[in-house]
């Protein structure tokens, strides 16, 4: 089984290069039998195809990404170390960065989350950023809820969004926020402790530690 496997990746990695898709490292580039692969798309090397994905011409697919059941639109551009899970719908532009996964995630053109980013059971409105470490918290341990972004959205850098929810057009969410009410268009919504600095606390620290540490290897 695994000759006869070794055979029909070699002859589906000939077919697809001979349509105009491009394997950087060919042998390194790993099809399921439904894969559907437009001309004109990149593929770089360490890249697995499970079953249910079509890709669409222009798109570049970069290394150590792992893709099924999506549908990747024109000129979309995927990892490199990207993983997207069934019912991933891809629009035309989109940028899928570095470890970020979606599933169930249906995003419209333009989109960007470029790093470190779980995106599930949402739906976000075009040219719309996702700021690393966004996570879409969809399940309660029982059912999975839905998470709605709307277009030109900015979703700053670690906003955990508590599904259900829904983010309205041109809005913002400040870093580092808890969402759980939805927000309306053009609204900007944060949720965050003050800071508070203590003066020295650090530097007496360090000399005290310094000094227990001393004490201690005598």
């Amino acid at each position: 089984l695994s000759v006869a496997e070794q055979v029909w990746q070699q002859k589906r990695r000939e077919e697809a290069m001979l349509a105009g898709v491009t394997l950087v490292a060919p042998e390194t580039v790993f099809f399921a039998f439904d894969t559907v692969i437009e001309n004109d798309v990149t593929v770089e090397p360490i890249v697995v195809f499970g079953s249910g994905v079509t890709i669409a011409s222009g798109a570049h697919i970069k290394a150590f990404s792992h893709i099924e059941g999506a549908n990747i639109a024109r000129g979309a551009i995927i990892g490199p170390f990207a993983r997207l899970r069934a019912g991933s719908e891809i629009g035309e532009g989109v940028h899928i960065g570095n470890f970020v996964e979606t599933k169930n995630a249906k995003l419209a053109n333009g989109v960007k989350a470029n790093h470190l980013t779980y995106l599930g059971d949402v739906t976000i409105g075009k040219n719309t950023n996702i700021g690393a470490g966004t996570i879409t918290c969809n399940y309660d341990g029982y059912f999975k809820y839905q998470t709605k972004i709307g277009e030109n959205v900015l979703i700053g850098s670690d906003t955990m969004l508590v599904a259900p929810v829904a983010i309205g057009d041109f809005a913002m969410t400040g870093s580092g926020s808890t969402i759980t009410k939805d927000v309306p268009n053009g609204a900007l919504s944060l949720e965050r402790g003050p800071q508070k600095t203590i003066e020295n606390w650090a530097t007496k620290f360090h000399e005290k530690s310094a000094k227990a540490k001393a004490e201690a290897r005598k």
